[in-house]
């Protein structure tokens, strides 16, 4: 991800519509400038955050940036509100970190012909450079979209007829019995930590699936491409 340095070009990029995936301003830095940049952000719903100045002179290795730093996406974000009136299946991802994970995820979802992939906007990967390349040109046709809250944004999904699938190690369904239904959305937990608490209690089902050997769980991609392609399979899909 590109960072962009400096009060004007980040206030200028803003009022272009530039992507951008975050904003970073030291906390000790004020002004009406500033505030004008912080206006900007939440106009746009793009998350601000405020840091020491040692931590965006560690980003931008100590180059002149008078306490703004923003990030540049590889792609735009889509909203939930473009898919909530339309039949299928959305990937929500709950705190996936690596790149190349969210990468993987998203090119398997195309494949599989999911209609999105939902992601948070904080503790998780953004849209990167690293993502567009692990995607493998996926990124540019599928949406991504990113929500404040998936706790929130799985209310919303179950509000308009969506059925919640969560794929936990401890569920009681195998995902080869899950019945998808017109509209679902499968949740897949982040490196390590699988679903929180919260995320796994707004699931209507928790599916799992059948390890040989000592292995507990699947890296979240290749898991991802299990489940999805089943999805695909179970709906009819031709191929």
């Amino acid at each position: 991800m590109t960072p962009l340095a400096g009060i004007h070009p980040v206030r200028e990029a803003l009022r272009a519509g530039q992507p951008l995936d975050r904003v970073h301003i030291a906390r000790e830095a004020h002004g009406p400038r500033l505030e004008e940049i912080v206006a900007l952000c939440r106009e746009r719903k793009i998350p601000v955050r405020f840091e020491a100045r040692a931590a965006l002179d560690r980003i931008v290795k100590n180059l002149p940036h008078q306490g703004v730093v923003a990030f540049v996406t590889a792609q735009k974000y889509f909203s939930l509100n473009d898919f909530l009136d339309r039949d299928g299946l959305l990937v929500v991802l709950d705190g996936v970190e690596d790149p190349h994970n969210l990468g993987a995820v998203i090119r398997t979802a195309h494949a599989a012909g999911a209609l999105g992939v939902v992601i948070p906007e904080r503790r998780a990967a953004g849209l990167t450079e690293t993502v567009a390349k692990a995607a493998a040109g996926a990124l540019a046709l599928l949406p991504v979209i990113r929500v404040t809250n998936i706790n929130r944004a799985l209310e919303t999904l179950k509000e308009s007829g969506f059925w919640i699938f969560g794929l936990d190690e401890r569920g009681t369904q195998l995902h080869t019995e899950a019945d998808f239904g017109a509209r679902a959305a499968v949740v897949l937990g982040g490196e390590g930590a699988g679903l929180h608490a919260q995320v796994r209690k707004q699931c209507d089902f928790l599916l799992r699936i059948p390890m040989a050997g000592q292995i507990a769980s699947l890296n979240v991609s290749v898991a991802a491409g299990v489940v999805l392609f089943e999805w695909r399979r179970r709906a009819g899909f031709p191929g």
